[in-house]
C-alpha cells in the first residue's frame, strides 16, 4: 500500500478499452506525515478522489485486478481509499 496525494488526472485520446469510462489519477507518494517523497504513480480511481486529497493506493497488479473484478485487466495500481485525517 502507498500513501499519496492526488496531483492531477490523466487524459488520453487513444487507450485500452479497459480504461474507457475510468479515471486515471496522478498520485504523488508521501510519507505517513504527508511529506512528499518525490515519486509518483498513476492509478485507477474507484473511490471518487479529487485533486489535493490524500489517498491510499494498492500498487500490486493481482490485488488491483481483484478490486476491479477484472482478472485480465492491464492494471497495476488502484486508489482504494481517501484519507480523512
Amino acid at each position: 500500500m502507498i500513501l499519496g496525494r492526488v496531483t492531477g488526472e490523466v487524459y488520453s485520446t487513444i487507450n485500452h478499452p479497459f480504461y474507457d469510462a475510468r479515471t486515471l489519477l496522478v498520485v504523488a507518494k508521501t510519507g505517513p506525515e504527508g511529506d512528499a517523497t518525490g515519486e509518483y504513480v498513476i492509478a485507477v480511481d474507484v473511490v471518487g478522489a479529487g485533486v489535493g486529497q490524500r489517498v491510499l493506493v494498492l500498487d500490486e497488479g493481482n490485488g488491483a485486478r481483484q478490486v476491479l473484478d477484472a482478472p485480465d485487466a492491464p492494471v497495476r495500481s488502484v486508489v482504494v481509499g481517501i484519507i480523512d485525517e
